[in-house]
């Protein structure tokens, strides 16, 4: 593949995290438990890839809460791998150092980095990453900046799979992107510092 059309590539991140429906228990920290990705190409305006790394969270644990709102248990994610080697795969596997992404708000970027600095893990993504939520509500004029469900609402598409799956999410994601690609609204990717 030549390096123009590799530049038509894009990840497409979605993460779900450890989460309770009040504050943490004590000693427990906001972990990420899934990260989905779709490989979007802008190019051929298709999602060429999905693919799913379940984590296994060391600093706590899956809540009922968290069960019921992303489906995840404890006994799924322990059979994950550790965020380094999710981080790793992401960086090998799905060329996340090299490639653009984007992801939903800039949740999933904080999440990274903020779970890379307390872990001491390298950061696995580059610098060009492009906040989906923004380009949308500036796309379609909107004063809000809308959920994903509600994006998909605005632009007559429907969600497939299950919402606040990070492999479903990502999907999705993916599929609002192309729709902004082909709408002439989708930006070259943004840098940020890692």
């Amino acid at each position: 593949m030549d390096s123009s059309r590799a530049e038509d590539l894009v990840n497409v991140v979605d993460v779900e995290a450890t989460c309770w429906a009040g504050s943490p228990p004590p000693g427990q920290v906001g972990e990420i438990i899934e990260i989905g990705l779709t490989v979007v190409d802008l190019h051929l305006g298709e999602r060429l890839a999905r693919h799913r790394i379940l984590v296994r969270p060391d600093r706590s644990t899956v809540s009922e809460f968290c069960t019921e709102l992303t489906g995840l248990t404890q006994q799924e994610v322990e059979q994950g791998v550790t965020f380094a080697e999710a981080c790793r795969l992401l960086a090998t596997e799905h060329r996340a150092g090299v490639r653009p992404w984007a992801s939903w708000g800039d949740y999933d970027r904080h999440q990274f980095t903020r779970q890379c600095q307390a872990t001491r893990t390298p950061y696995p993504f580059g610098r060009r990453h492009t906040n989906t939520k923004a380009v949308f509500t500036e796309a379609y004029g909107l004063r809000k900046r809308p959920g994903m469900a509600q994006a998909l609402e605005v632009a007559g598409r429907r969600l497939e799979g299950r919402h606040h799956r990070g492999e479903d999410d990502a999907w999705n994601i993916a599929g609002l992107v192309l729709h902004l690609f082909e709408r002439g609204a989708w930006p070259a990717a943004a840098e940020h510092p890692a």
